[in-house]
């Protein structure tokens, strides 16, 4: 994993101070080029998994001669190399970086229906004048862009262009206000005005000579109800595989174990493949038992972890620590997020880091395509979709944006003028079009667009964030390309059952007496830190004081704080004056 940085034109100081900036993503070695016409600059910071950093070094020269900077992983890499062999392969670094270099010399764009991959890239086709930047499937790594007059700039933080990009400290109205509605920002603007993100799936072809975005390339994993079976022997052996893909390289591995179903499953296969799982839980102290208790997780975790030997670390979230890692929260995650749990993501990716793990796994995405979510069983009534105002049901792609965009029920009010649903709705429809649908299975459209509109902005986007902070790769191998397209390939009726409501039912068939009672019959529950009950009860005095502070220092949030009540809710306004304030933003 690394940093990926350029731009259109001769530029390397700007390009030097752009991977000093996000040197935590790289700290095994980093280089400048530029073409000979002067037309484009390349950076890069190196994470070397794979291979020696010596022959990993990037930017890399292709066979044609054309150039390659590349953030990511192909997981099915060695399949490859042994499949294009034949048509001329001949890689001897052990790196994958080659293999990328030599397929899109030869393939081109054909290249990335071929690779199961986790990337963001740039490849510059010295000849033609043409830059390609890519973004994988799923969306799990991040690749930014803005046009300048200078040209195209991009990189692999926001960070690092703001200066580049004249303007861009002004709020986007557009990108605010659907974070308000939907508590998501998944539309291809970004906070920042005139600085755009790469949509999961998607590739930019960029016309260097004229300065002009030519066109975009876009690989959708859609729900086509092919398998209309499950059999539970081929599930574990595609679950096993999977996390075998993702196991590959020569650094130490650690597990986000959560105590669901997912992250168990992730880290049982991986003790299977590799005899030994290093696996880390957050254990909340004080803890709290309201609502649900904020321990279970960890509790069933540590049952996990004990019946198969895992080395197992419960990692303590406190106020105290909560509130020391405020502020690196807020700057690592470059844009807010309306989840009151940044903090303690931010701390438990540093100690991992200090535990020596350099790549890190989840069990991200296995909600998005196994129908883990409670809401997918509620679009099945047509009473509850009349509530919706689809007094049709789900009948067509509109249908379901719709529905999407309503997907809170409490939307924020982070600006005095939101933009009408209206248009949003048409903002959304050029970002996620009609590819994803299929009219036989409308649910499971629902879930491939939670595919790339949420897990990307929600999951993949902290875990980049923060594990890159620490100069560590995070994985998720149940949103490889093999696995999803097989999870997706099932009806979602398959995945739901027709009994009485129940969540993610082929995974607890599949791990029944495999995984611990305690794990499957156990209700789905938020990896959360209980921060509103902290407060409410008057569990910490500092925590206390930390509130109050912030109320007395919200930054141009009047209408934010006046429509905040005590509880988890505080925290989103929190994160959102603290973002406006440490970013020089203004609205």
């Amino acid at each position: 994993m690394c940093g990926i940085y350029g731009i259109t034109d001769h530029d390397p100081t700007f390009i030097n101070n752009y991977i000093q900036t996000c040197k935590h993503r790289g700290p095994d070695g980093n280089k400048v080029w530029w073409d000979p016409d002067y037309k484009v600059t390349l950076g890069h910071n190196l994470l070397s998994i794979m291979a020696n950093p010596e022959l990993s070094i990037q930017p890399w020269k292709t066979p044609k001669g054309n150039a390659l900077i590349y953030n990511g992983e192909i997981f099915n890499y060695y399949e490859l190399k042994e499949k294009h062999k034949s048509n001329g392969f001949a890689g001897i670094t052990g790196c994958d970086t080659d293999l990328l270099a030599w397929g899109l010399d030869k393939y081109g764009l054909k290249f990335l229906d071929e690779i199961d991959s986790m990337h963001g890239f740039a490849y510059y086709k010295v000849k033609e004048q043409e830059l390609w930047l890519s973004r994988d499937h799923a969306g799990i790594k991040p690749l930014f862009y803005a046009e300048t007059k200078q040209g195209l700039v991009f990189g692999s933080e926001l960070k690092g262009m703001l200066d580049k990009v004249p303007g861009c400290r002004k709020l986007d109205n557009l990108a605010v206000s659907f974070m308000g509605k939907t508590g998501i920002n998944a539309l291809r603007n970004t906070f920042f005005t005139g600085i755009k993100k790469l949509l999961a799936g998607e590739t930019l072809i960029y016309d260097v000579a004229n300065k002009r975005i030519k066109q975009y390339h876009r690989i959708h994993i859609k729900p086509t109800s092919n398998n209309q079976t499950f059999d539970m022997v081929e599930f574990k052996s595609m679950a096993r595989k999977t996390v075998d893909m993702c196991s590959i390289g020569r650094r130490k591995i650690g597990v986000f174990l959560s105590g669901g179903l997912d992250s168990s499953l992730v880290a049982y296969e991986l003790k299977q493949i590799k005899g030994e799982v290093n696996s880390f839980t957050n254990k909340m102290e004080p803890n709290v038992v309201v609502d649900e208790d904020y321990n279970s997780d960890a509790n069933c975790a540590k049952i996990l972890a004990e019946k198969n030997n895992f080395n197992h670390t419960e990692v303590k979230i406190t106020p105290t620590n909560f509130i020391e890692n405020w502020d690196d929260s807020i700057y690592y995650m470059e844009q807010p997020v309306y989840n009151p749990s940044m903090s303690m993501y931010n701390y438990t990716n540093k100690v991992l880091s200090q535990h020596g793990i350099v790549v890190t796994m989840a069990g991200d995405m296995g909600d998005e395509i196994l129908a883990g979510y409670p809401k997918y069983w509620k679009m099945r009534s047509l009473q509850w979709l009349k509530k919706q105002n689809l007094d049709n049901g789900l009948k067509t792609w509109d249908d379901v944006l719709k529905l999407w965009l309503h997907r809170i029920k409490r939307p924020l009010m982070l600006t005095e003028t939101p933009i009408d649903d209206n248009i949003l709705l048409e903002e959304f429809k050029k970002c996620y079009t009609g590819d994803l649908w299929n009219p036989e299975d409308p649910i499971g459209s629902y879930m491939a667009l939670d595919c790339v509109a949420q897990v990307p902005e929600e999951m993949f986007n902290r875990n980049d964030k923060y594990g890159m902070a620490y100069s560590m790769e995070g994985r998720f191998p149940l949103a490889t390309k093999t696995f999803m397209n097989y999870c997706m390939s099932m009806h979602s009726d398959i995945k739901m059952g027709k009994g009485k409501a129940d969540t993610k039912i082929l995974t607890k068939r599949a791990y029944k007496n495999i995984l611990p009672n305690s794990i499957i019959n156990k209700m789905k529950t938020g990896w959360t830190v209980p921060v509103g009950h902290w407060l409410t009860k008057n569990m910490d005095a500092t925590l206390q004081k930390f509130y109050k502070d912030r109320m007395k220092e919200q930054h141009g949030l009047d209408i934010i704080r006046a429509s905040q009540k005590a509880g988890k809710a505080l925290v989103p306004a929190w994160i959102f004056s603290d973002w406006i304030k440490k970013y020089n933003m203004y609205f």
